[in-house]
């Protein structure tokens, strides 16, 4: 079996121990300790414990970016570039679930600056999606009655919160409930025309 990289490894920790303990209880100490790696090796990757809590956000704030712009992209229009950004929005809490978690009870204790990267990557993120919708409106695809604003802040707040309740052993794979939340919007959004058009699309 191939050894995981260093930065990996001592991320996975990090990770394991922010959960079980608290962001503050836990040392860098702790941290190399139990990755069997050193402090000159943590410092050669994370300048500091709040750096690498910056890092476990970056992992999957990328990873939705990235997978964002290739949907639209690959996709032509509105309503194929709102179904595959939904999916893969909600096929990161499988990938990068602990990250989430993690980030998510920890993330008042981080340093400002890295507060004002993240609320970068967010703001471009949420930027997209409000693009998309607001696309959806003037190609009458999507219902214009709903504010482009309340629609993509509602579907950020729906997804956001699968990290509470998603399990890897559930009844429904991740891939399940991806398909089952782009549904559940997709329908809501609509206009009866398109959903004639998109019913490939929809359950």
């Amino acid at each position: 079996m191939t050894e995981k990289p260093t930065k990996e490894k001592i991320t996975e920790v990090a990770l394991q121990l922010f959960e079980q303990n608290g962001y503050h209880a836990v040392t860098v100490d702790k941290i190399v300790k139990i990755s069997g790696t050193s402090k000159g090796t943590f410092y050669h990757y994370f300048k500091s414990k709040d750096e690498l809590l910056y890092n476990v956000h970056d992992y999957f704030i990328t990873y939705v970016l990235d997978k964002a712009t290739e949907a639209y992209e690959k996709w032509q229009t509105p309503t194929e570039r709102l179904n595959e950004i939904i999916k893969s929005f909600v096929m990161m809490f499988d990938m990068y679930r602990p990250h989430v978690t993690v980030f998510y009870q920890e993330s008042l204790y981080l340093a400002p600056e890295y507060v004002d990267e993240i609320k970068q990557k967010r703001d471009h993120y949420k930027e997209m999606m409000f693009k998309v919708v607001q696309e959806g409106i003037s190609r009458g695809e999507f219902r214009k009655e709903l504010p482009v604003p309340i629609t993509s802040m509602a579907i950020f707040g729906m997804i956001n919160w699968t990290y509470k309740w998603y399990k890897t052993d559930g009844k429904y794979s991740i891939s399940e409930i991806a398909s089952i939340y782009a549904d559940f919007v997709l329908h809501s959004i609509l206009t009866n025309d398109a959903k004639q058009t998109y019913q490939h699309l929809l359950k």
